[in-house]
Formats: C-alpha cells, structure tokens, sequence
C-alpha cells in the first residue's frame, strides 16, 4: 500500500507540474507580444519626437536667414540640429528611430524660390508605422507638403505644393488636404508590406 500511494503523489505532482509549465508558457508568450508592442509604441513615440525636434531647431536656426542655404544632413549634424543618438558614429549619417536612413536638405520653395523650403525623409519604416506617421497631425505651421513611398527615396523631385501629398513623386490619387486621412494613405498603397517604406516632409 505504501508503494502505491507514493505512485499516486508522483503522478498527482507530475501533472500539477505539467500544469504549471503550461501556465508559464501561456504568459510568456502574452508577455513577448506585450513587450513587442510596447517596443513598437515607444520607438513611434521616439520617431515623432526627433521629427519635431529636428524641425524645430532647424526652424530657429535659420530664423533670420532668407531661407534654408547650405542645410544639408551634414550641416544639420555638425550644427547639433538633430538629436545626437541620430548620428551613425564616425559619419554624416543619420539613422531614425527604426534604424532608417534620414535625410534633411534644402529645396525649392514652393514659389519656385531657392532653398526656400527644407525636407526632412525618413526611411526604412514598416507599414503600420508609415501608415501612423504619415496621418499624424503635423500642424500648419510651414509644414506644406507629406511624401509617402513604399520605397526608400533620397528626395522628391520638382517643386512641393501647398498642402498637397506627394507619393514618390505623384500625389496621392490627387492633391490631398492635411493632415492625412488612414483611408487616403491604405487606398493609395503608399506604404507597402516591407521595412522600406520612406515619408518625407517639406516645410517652409
């Protein structure tokens, strides 16, 4: 008798362990996809804010000068106009949030006038994300113009219109006003299913 009831709490403790390793599997994988979640929330949030940075400090540094001569991502990094985790170490790259390329540089204004407006590309985004930053509100204030591409893109080209949306260089089914609606974005296929999406803003 004493056999078997040493028979009977071994198997009770195999299938409570059984049980328990069960549970545990249950909640890390509830847990990995919180976690990636999380990630990806906190790098959108981190993309934003050196978005607005960049704009910002760019904005102030040529406050007084007709236009944006001589911006470059060169110039904007040895100016301390980006974020400094943005720069790629021992380089005049800059990498976003996503680990992207990211580009500024001046363009035309949308008068025609030169150096008149800057642009800022970021590249290297996944659909959700390109989706989420291309419909943001961005404000009014100089912002003239969003590109969405499904591929990475150096700059657009001719000269950016008020208010309109640009998709790799054609507008997105016609010009659209800002900021940008989900449907406009999904319908038009701007940004595709890989890591090679690229949005650029053009401000004045």
């Amino acid at each position: 008798m004493k056999s078997l009831f040493k028979n009977e709490q071994s198997g009770r403790s195999m299938v409570e362990m059984l049980g328990v390793l069960a549970i545990i599997g249950v909640l890390s994988v509830g847990g990995i996809s919180g976690y990636s979640k999380a990630m990806a929330k906190f790098k959108l949030t981190k993309a934003q804010d050196q978005l607005s940075m960049m704009i910002m400090n760019i904005r102030t540094a040529f406050a007084t000068s007709p236009g944006y001569p001589g911006l470059t991502t060169k110039n904007a990094i040895d100016y301390k106009l980006v974020s400094q985790e943005m720069v790629v170490a021992g380089s005049t790259s800059l990498i976003n949030a996503f680990g992207g390329d990211t580009i500024v540089e001046a363009i035309n204004g949308a008068d025609g006038t030169p150096n008149g407006a800057f642009q800022i590309v970021f590249s290297g985004l996944g659909k959700d994300v390109c989706v989420s930053l291309a419909t943001s509100d961005w404000g009014t204030d100089g912002l003239i113009g969003i590109g969405v591409a499904s591929t990475k893109i150096s700059k657009i080209t001719g000269t950016p219109s008020a208010a309109v949306s640009f998709a790799g260089g054609g507008s997105l089914n016609g010009p659209k006003a800002l900021p940008l609606s989900i449907s406009d974005v999904r319908k038009s296929n701007a940004c595709g299913s890989d890591n090679t999406n690229s949005i650029t803003w053009v401000y004045n």
